[in-house]
């Protein structure tokens, strides 16, 4: 069910609407005899006797036999799309129809010829088919808005083609590939960890056997041989379509047909324990619906999802919807995306990218190459979306593209393409759909580079690993743009940092210290990723911790606007455990006279403790306490060294 949707949503299986049938009589244009009286021995093959491959070679005949007639070439063209023979088909409408004059009675073959010329990149018949539809002045309001659109795809492919934004993606390398169908491909924030969707066996469309698979990549960078995810997520039934939160610790997927679903299919969430995914829990009905929901996007945090649904209220017939995950663990009531990203049109399969501000996306619904063809927008600090914009070839084509992931650091794509079936197959069997990649064109990255820091937590005294959480706050604007939690068995967390940001990052877990840790990518630097391992402190007496994320002017005590984010957290850290009590302290470098530079730590360490007692932290609970250059942490020997003992530290009393 997933690999159909998948499909028909973008055009594998086509579904075309053949041409306004005539009746068995020959028409009065067909004057020979003997011509007349096959054209309606094929007619009664086909529709009395039910037998199309007869009919067919009837039709054959007439049109050897007796090529100056247009008709018949129709009646075969008609024909052989039913049959699926669509190059077949393709050259008899165009033979037939170039026989014909223009008129309102063959518009519905112009909308068929058309339609075939579309699926194998033919602008110019495709041109010419559209044309003509719309030269009989035709009434269909919808017919006649797809045909203004591919008048436009023309337009657009022609210019997109030649003026080409990169290279052609490539066909990834064994052990990739060896199933007969594998795609909507995403990776892990370190790149470290490729999943996909297999289908197996070359079934009928409706008969897959699909599953979530998972290649490591090795030390050497090339991928490793592809694995079932885990036995508890794939089953018996359809599984695929997966997303995975940037530290490969939240799976989102679809499932068709399992038990306790809410619709024929739905989305499922699983979280990583160690090396063991918790059984599947279905995101019930604030996010899924009756109808289809599947194609998921996890932001790199795994607290926003974008998914695509065939739900009604929308813009279209599938349209972008996305839910968010709230401080109670629940996800919110999914809600439409909207417009600019939805369209009249089909919109699918949704990419976030990890820095959550470029989304791709796949539609049919605007100009493009004449298919359903990969978009990008661009989110802005209103929470807006800009105006979609197409990829343009060769990453869009004539063909329906269906997916697009791209690396976390803007260096790498991976995308899915429909190949021919092989030779000597049976008619109905679903085409084999490969992965390709290439690097990332300029015109096509995300609008920022991420990286990331990955490491383990652990207590600082037993050295053991911590479940703790992991927050990560833009100090430009003291927005909470990550959190993740590090793994109960391991310690091990990831968390995504965006390339022209400062950040501050905080890792805190019940009856400990809250740390403070401080990244500045708001300049031009060396953007790679980081390893860092986190120590928490318990949150006993003698026990302190370094607030990395105060700012002061040189030599004076006025917290600057971008200290809030540090305050706020402090002010939440305090309210949480009610019977601590602590200093804040204050400490200097050794510059200076060490009488100012006492004054000086005492009025910056007031100035915190003002803050907190403003903000509903009892009085009775802190003291301020300023030490100088007392208490070095390192040697004031740099300027590096003396920033280090420049420092406001939060002790336990």
């Amino acid at each position: 069910m997933i690999l159909q949707k998948f499909l028909l949503s973008f055009g594998l299986v086509s579904c075309l609407a053949t041409a306004p049938v005539l009746a068995q009589q020959a028409p009065a244009t067909i004057t020979d005899g003997k011509a007349r009286s096959l054209y309606e021995k094929a007619q009664s093959l086909y529709y009395r006797d039910r037998q199309p491959q007869q009919a067919l070679l009837v039709w054959q005949q007439l049109t050897d036999k007796y090529p100056d007639y247009g008709d018949p070439f129709l009646r075969k063209a008609s024909l052989l799309t039913i049959l699926g023979d669509h190059p077949g088909a393709l050259q008899a409408y165009k033979t037939g129809l170039g026989k014909l004059p223009v008129e309102a009675a063959r518009a519905g073959d112009y909308l068929v010829l058309g339609k075939l010329a579309a699926e194998v990149g033919d602008y110019a018949t495709m041109r010419a088919a559209y044309t003509n539809y719309l030269s009989t002045s035709p009434t269909n309001k919808s017919q006649v808005a797809l045909a203004k659109l591919q008048l436009q795809n023309c337009d657009f492919a022609a210019t997109a083609m030649a003026n080409p934004t990169g290279p052609a993606p490539e066909r990834l390398a064994a052990p990739l590939n060896q199933f007969r169908s594998q795609y909507f491909p995403v990776l892990t924030a370190d790149n470290k960890s490729l999943i996909f969707t297999t289908q197996r066996t070359p079934e009928k469309v409706g008969q897959e056997n699909e599953d979530v698979f998972i290649s490591t990549v090795a030390p050497d960078g090339t991928f490793g041989v592809p694995q079932s995810i885990s036995p508890v997520i794939n089953s018996r039934e359809n599984e695929g379509t997966a997303t995975i939160s940037g530290d490969g610790n939240t799976l989102v997927f679809t499932s068709c047909g399992r038990a306790g679903g809410v619709g024929n299919c739905d989305l499922y969430i699983s979280h990583r324990r160690g090396s063991q995914w918790t059984a599947p829990r279905n995101l019930g009905l604030l996010v899924n619906s009756k109808a289809w929901d599947s194609q998921p996007s996890l932001s790199a945090d795994g607290r926003t999802l974008y998914f695509a649904s065939q739900r009604g209220g929308g813009l279209g017939g599938y349209d972008l919807y996305m839910s968010t995950l709230g401080t109670d663990g629940s996800w919110s009531l999914a809600r439409n995306v909207g417009a600019p990203i939805n369209t009249a049109g089909d919109d699918l399969a949704p990419f976030i990218h990890a820095s959550g501000t470029t989304l791709y996306y796949a539609t049919n619904g605007l100009v493009g190459l004449g298919s359903s063809d990969i978009f990008r927008a661009e989110l802005d600090a209103k929470g807006q979306w800009s105006t979609p914009r197409n990829l343009g070839y060769p990453l869009n084509t004539f063909a329906n593209e269906a997916s697009l992931f791209i690396s976390s650091d803007n260096k790498r794509l991976y995308c899915t393409r429909a190949e021919p079936g092989r030779p000597g197959e049976p008619a109905g069997i679903t085409p084999p759909i490969v992965l390709y990649g290439s690097e990332v064109p300029a015109s096509v990255r995300a609008r920022e580079t991420s990286t990331y820091t990955q490491g383990r937590v652990f207590d600082a005294l037993t050295k053991q690993p911590l479940n703790a959480m992991v927050q990560l706050f833009d100090l430009g604007t003291n927005a909470l743009t990550q959190q993740v939690y590090s793994d109960a068995e391991t310690g091990q967390y990831t968390a995504v940092l965006n390339e022209g940001r400062a950040y501050a990052m905080y890792a805190s877990a019940p009856g400990y210290l809250l740390k403070s840790l401080s990244f500045d990518y708001s300049v031009p630097q060396k953007f790679d990723p980081l390893t860092l391992d986190i120590y928490l402190d318990p949150a006993k007496s003698g026990r302190s911790a370094v607030l990395n994320n105060l700012f002061f002017d040189s030599n004076q005590a006025v917290l600057k606007p971008r200290s809030r984010t540090e305050l706020d957290r402090l002010v939440d850290f305090l309210r949480q455990d009610t019977g601590l009590r602590v200093e804040v302290a204050g400490h200097t470098d050794n510059v200076g006279k060490a009488a100012s530079n006492l004054a000086l730590s005492q009025r910056r360490a007031q100035a915190v403790l003002t803050y907190l007692t403003g903000h509903g932290v009892p009085a009775s609970r802190l003291r301020a306490h300023g030490y100088g250059a007392a208490k070095p942490l390192v040697g004031n020997d740099s300027e590096a060294h003396r920033a280090q003992n420049r420092r406001i530290e939060l002790q336990i009393l």
